[in-house]
This record gives structure tokens, sequence and C-alpha cells, in this order.
């Protein structure tokens, strides 16, 4: 549900009692009605109802969303519609543009109210989010443009079919070309009628989103790690925040993390204890986007692209040493081959590295407890670039560090063999903003108390740029390069190379 006072756009309604409004209907599966109250929200009291508002189907496919399948050359395709498996057969029609097109079969699921944990995706926000489906696209040719149909076939013979669109397919890894990749977390939805809904405090959402938009040709895929829609129990929220992505994830991978407002919830295996998620527990990310996890109840997975080699983490799940992720983290990390994947990049939702977040400050870590501790011997060892998080609503940026310790007094142009990784917090996708805590971070570069967006062009295997942008404007406002051969790779600096002895 979604609501407009009358006044909206029609200030003298009041005293004339005349008005209009436009409301913003978005396919969901159902009918839709107009209603009139009296009273305000504190005493409601229905005055009229219209007659049902009805799309002309209400089962089509929608809301397409790629990502990177488990090998390079794999794109996966997930989109919801109304037909289950006992009314259609669902698949994907593609090929490369312009020539003879094949159909792959999709997967489906659903999702019902026993698969929530409790209050409110069990209750009052529980709402059918129809039927989930995944088709994997394998063997595309590197750098090629392919177009693809979303299709249906019902038991009648009758064929339902989406719109055309088009994605470029992944290149070759390490191939040396331009590669752009925007990474930012804790985006949410917001209605661009201006109406009012449930979790209405991620004002700046729809800017983030149309600056990506805008932007889509300068972009070959999109990581939003963590805090995806913030719908916290409230289901129909998922439809609002795919279709205002949409124009986004028909056309680039997509790439999801696990955040607190997806997965927590006490007694479900979370590691925190909280209520964040309103009772999806994770189930709602796990269905509705598709990542390359072994298992996506455990939200971790690694993915290549080109000259990139991401580590996502969930943080959501223990990370300390010895657990399951702190091994796959580490694996992750040393089964990178810099020679082809020079950038290396490790990504999380709660700030396991630094960050000056106000009620990081006040607890004196500037970090989630045991995060570097546990990770930072890893991040220095196999030489990470860069660690993106987010979490925190704001944007900041460290200098090279180690142990508390920057190790290059440089802030815009690192040269030469790697010193410490930098971190870096991307959280101001559109969810209200963060304070900084008044405290002095020496090791902290950049801080802006504003929405935004990071950006990572890497021009070769030895040059990277990285910029962040606001998303009032889509202007950089924060840079720098890194400027890193093979031979620079392979030098030691602190605690990264293994100790010799005369006997080895």
């Amino acid at each position: 549900m979604q609501f407009q006072y009358a006044n909206y756009s029609s200030p003298r309604y009041k005293a004339t009692g005349k008005g209009s409004l436009r409301l913003l209907l978005i396919n969901q599966r159902s009918d839709f009605s107009f209603a009139l109250f009296s009273g305000g929200l504190s005493k409601p009291k229905l005055v009229a109802v219209s007659n049902k508002v009805t799309f002309a189907n209400p089962n089509a496919p929608l809301y397409p969303r790629l990502a990177q399948g488990k090998t390079w050359n794999e794109m996966t395709v997930t989109w919801t519609s109304g037909y289950g498996i006992s009314s259609a057969e669902p698949f994907i029609e593609w090929g490369q543009k312009g020539d003879v097109r094949v159909r792959s079969p999709a997967g489906t699921l659903t999702i019902d109210r026993s698969s929530m944990c409790g209050p409110p995706a069990r209750t009052v926000g529980w709402r059918d989010p129809g039927f989930i489906h995944t088709s994997f696209l394998k063997e595309l040719w590197p750098n090629t443009v392919y177009t693809y149909k979303l299709g249906h076939k019902l038991f009648n013979g009758t064929y339902i079919w989406s719109p055309e669109y088009q994605f470029k397919a992944s290149p070759y890894p390490g191939q040396d070309s331009v590669q752009r990749v925007v990474i930012f977390g804790d985006m949410g939805k917001d209605e661009p009628d201006g109406s009012n809904v449930y979790n209405n405090y991620q004002h700046g959402a729809l800017n983030t989103t149309k600056q990506l938009i805008d932007d889509l040709k300068n972009i070959d895929i999109v990581f939003h790690i963590g805090d995806i829609v913030y719908a916290n129990g409230y289901i129909s929220q998922w439809d609002q925040f795919t279709a205002q992505v949409a124009p986004i994830t028909s056309k680039v991978p997509y790439m999801v993390a696990s955040g607190n407002h997806e997965r927590d919830w006490p007694g479900s295996g979370s590691f925190y204890g909280t209520k964040d998620s309103g009772g999806e527990c994770g189930v709602m990310a796990e269905t509705m986007f598709y990542v390359p996890a072994e298992n996506r109840a455990k939200f971790w997975y690694s993915t290549d692209y080109g000259m990139f080699r991401f580590c996502v983490a969930d943080t959501e799940h223990d990370w300390r040493e010895g657990t399951e992720q702190y091994e796959f983290i580490e694996r992750c990390f040393a089964s990178a081959d810099r020679r082809k994947q020079p950038w290396l990049i490790f990504i999380a939702h709660r700030v396991l590295g630094y960050s000056s977040a106000s009620w990081y400050g006040a607890q004196g870590s500037f970090e989630e407890p045991m995060g570097r501790e546990s990770l930072q011997k890893l991040w220095q060892k196999y030489k990470v670039d860069i660690a993106f998080y987010g979490h925190v609503h704001n944007y900041e940026r460290t200098c090279p560090i180690y142990q508390n310790i920057c190790l290059d007094k440089e802030k815009h142009n690192y040269k030469g063999p790697f010193n410490g990784t930098i971190h870096v917090v991307a959280g101001g996708g559109g969810s209200g903003l963060a304070d900084f805590t008044p405290l002095n971070t020496t090791w902290s570069l950049f801080k802006d108390h504003d929405y935004g967006f990071t950006k990572l062009t890497a021009f070769d295997h030895s040059n990277l740029l990285f910029e962040y942008k606001k998303s009032s404007d889509g202007k950089v406002y924060d840079s720098f390069t890194i400027n890193r051969d093979y031979r620079d790779i392979l030098a030691c600096s602190v605690d990264n190379c293994s100790p010799t002895t005369l006997a080895s």
C-alpha cells in the first residue's frame, strides 16, 4: 500500500474539495483500487473506493535481473511472473545480436508464509511474491552482445513474451581492456510519484538509480553490497525495488551481498540476533537474486570479471579464523592469478575494516568487533588492493593501512609495490545518512556525509582508477589511481612474504 495526501498536488483541496493525484502503479500480479480517507492517519475513515484497475496481463514476466554465473562465460537471468510450473513452462530465447536464437529452460521457485521466520514477514507484511525464474545462459563468447526475451509457454500452446533486452558478455579472464565496475551499498527504494510507503527513509535511492541508468553505457558490472531493499518483512517492496532497478539489472550483471536488513533474525543462524530483516531471515534475498555461491543460505562467493577478482563475504555469518567463511575468504584470495587478475577486491556489508561512524567511534573500535583482527593478515598476505563496505550510510576512504598504521603518505597516486589495503565505506546508496564521530581518525583521507557511489575503472593490468561520485549530480568528488605492474605485485612489504631461512 502507498498513499498521498489529497492536497499533495492540489494545495486548495481542503477549501475547494477538488484535486487530483498521480500515482505510479507497477504490475504486482493483482488488481488495484484507490481509496479516499478522511480523518488523517490518526483517525482514518473510508470515504470512497474506486473501481478496480487491472493490468492487461497481471502474470506477465517482469523485472529481469542479470548476474554472473559460476564460470566467467555464463550469465544468469532471473525474473518474476505469475506463472507457476502447473500453468506454463518458463524459458529464455536468446542469441548473439542479429544471429540465430536458441531457447534455454528456466527453473522456478516460490515462497510461502512458512518460509519466513517471523513477523511482519509472516503476518501483516506477507504478500505472495509470485514465481521467481532463473535461466543459465552458457558458453558465451567474450565481449559479445546478446539479445534475450523472457518467455512462458502456456499449456494451451500459446506464448507469453517480455520485451527484448540485451547484454554484453563478460571479457575473458585476464583480458586487457577497459573494464568498469560500480560498487555501493544501502540503497533501498523510493517512490517517484512522491507517495508514502512503509520504511519511507531511502530518499537518495532514486538519485543513485538515475545516475547509474544515465551512465549505463560506461558501466560493465554493478555490486550492491547489502541492505538491498529495506523491505524489512513487507514483501511487496521487493517488487517495488526490482521495478526501480530493472533498467540496470536487465542490461548489466547486478551482483548483491547480504546485509543485516536481508538476513538478521534471532535464532535463525545469523551471526547477529537482531530483528533487522523483519522476519525474512535471508529467504527473499536468496530467492529474488542469483549469486554464484555454493550455498546461497551462506551468501559468500567469488566472481571474476576480466582483470578483477572479487571476493564477496557475508557479514551476517561468522567470518572469524577457523570458520567455514574464513577458509573461503583465504581460498578466494590465494587462488587469484594476479598475472591475469591483478586487481583483487574484497567486498562485505558490515565494516570489517575501518570506519569513522559515530557508533564505531563510541565503541573505540572503528569497525565491527573482531573484524579486521580476524582478516587483516589475509588482506596483507594476499595484497588485497581495496576493501569495500556498506552498512554505514556515508562515504569514507582510508590510506593504505595495516594494523592501524598508514603505510603510504601519498593520497591520490599510488605507484610501485603494494603497501597496504585501502578501505572504502560506500554505504551512501540511498538510505538515511549516518554521522561521523568527532574523533580524529588520522587514517581517514576523505569523508562525505552525502549520498553517492564508487566506480573502479581498470585501464589495463597496471593502471586502476577509483572514483567517488555524488548521487545528486554524478560528478567526481574523490579519486585516486594505482599504478602497479606484475613485478610490483610479487614484491614484498610488511607481512606479505613468507619468511625464509638458509635451510629453505
